[in-house]
């Protein structure tokens, strides 16, 4: 009689690619639409040409490797990385910003190391870095929110800022972001520069409009948490070590101060970061131990480049760093195999 193997015990999900992609675009609706409110349609615009680039990248890259374009475009990771690219890229840019953006992270960060689960890096990272370093006065030109500008602009503003239609200039539109007015100041107390700056005595605690997309972000990062589509490893320790980098180097507001904790954790990408960038499965850390560490390190790179670096904010070049350092994190973090004593690295060699 011949003796039956039995399988591995597998742990099952019933979440396929495809859903967990659409929790995670939907996860990002609050902040999104804190974004449209207070910054106008561009937010939309950006979302809209960077997810008919991804869709067709993603289309063109399957037929070329004769793969089922229907099959792979219905996981909709191409999307959220879509999604993800065009919240990030200011408002109102030219179309081809966008368009040049996704196709570095669709074909170059994802399709150009074989794929979805293949990509060592963040491919939304990828495409936003390229485009911060090919054309950092187009990437650093962010619209002020509506209120400050004496409202967003309308259609036909739009289509001329975009599109280059009509005679409207980006100039009248944009304004500093609360971290660009921190770093750039040297002349005032912090106090005084709340007072002085109306991005910052409309606000509450870390800008107008800026703080309100952080919160949205972070209610679509805790929906994630109670979904259990992400763990609660990577983002705690990214804004744990940045809230405590920038507590320890606080000076209480004195003319060279790099900005209170309040400030670094509810201003620019740091929640959009936290939570749906550094959770990436493919390009992070694996287990949860790796994860800590992970995250610790995107909070640690993100303060030291905002305080002494040259872009006020770094979530991007923070994420790529750790992305590189993953597999050797991954190596000394893996957790005890079922059946063994004691964990392991990923290069030992398993005695037969």
């Amino acid at each position: 009689m011949a003796l039956m193997r039995a399988s591995s015990p597998h742990a099952r999900s019933g979440d396929s690619t495809a859903r967990v992609m659409l929790q995670v675009a939907a996860a990002t609706v609050p902040g999104v639409l804190a974004l449209v409110l207070y910054f106008g349609i561009g937010v939309l615009i950006n979302i809209a040409l960077c997810t008919v680039t991804a869709i067709v990248c993603e289309a063109a890259v399957m037929k070329l490797r004769n793969r089922p374009v229907g099959f792979y475009l219905k996981d909709y990771s191409a999307f959220v990385t879509a999604l993800l690219l065009g919240i990030s890229i200011p408002p109102y840019c030219a179309w081809w910003i966008p368009v040049v953006g996704t196709f570095v992270a669709i074909i170059l960060a994802k399709h150009l190391y074989g794929g979805m689960g293949y990509n060592p890096f963040n491919p939304a990272m990828v495409g936003y870095v390229v485009l911060l370093i090919s054309f950092p006065v187009a990437m650093t030109r962010w619209v002020g929110p509506a209120d400050l500008i004496y409202g967003a602009p309308g259609i036909s503003e739009t289509l001329s800022l975009v599109f280059g239609i009509g005679n409207y200039n980006v100039d009248g539109f944009t304004r500093a972001t609360p971290l660009e007015v921190v770093r750039l100041n040297q002349s005032v107390l912090l106090e005084q520069l709340y007072q002085m700056e109306p991005i910052f005595n409309k606000g509450t605690i870390a800008g107008y409009g800026w703080e309100m997309a952080s919160f949205g972000f972070l209610i679509g990062g805790l929906f994630l948490l109670f979904r259990r589509i992400i763990t609660w490893h990577a983002p705690v320790a990214m804004l744990a070590t940045l809230a405590l980098l920038s507590l320890l180097f606080y000076d209480s507001g004195s003319s060279l101060s790099e900005g209170s904790p309040l400030l670094h954790l509810f201003s620019g990408a740091t929640m959009l970061g936290a939570f749906f960038i550094i959770t990436d499965p493919i390009s992070g850390a694996t287990s949860n131990r790796g994860r800590l560490i992970f995250g610790a390190g995107v909070g640690l790179f993100t303060y030291v480049i905002r305080a002494w670096g040259t872009y006020p904010d770094a979530v991007a070049f923070a994420v790529l760093l750790m992305n590189f350092a993953a597999p050797t994190i991954d190596n000394y973090t893996l957790p005890r195999t079922y059946g063994h004593k004691a964990p392991r690295k990923a290069t030992d060699v398993e005695e037969q």
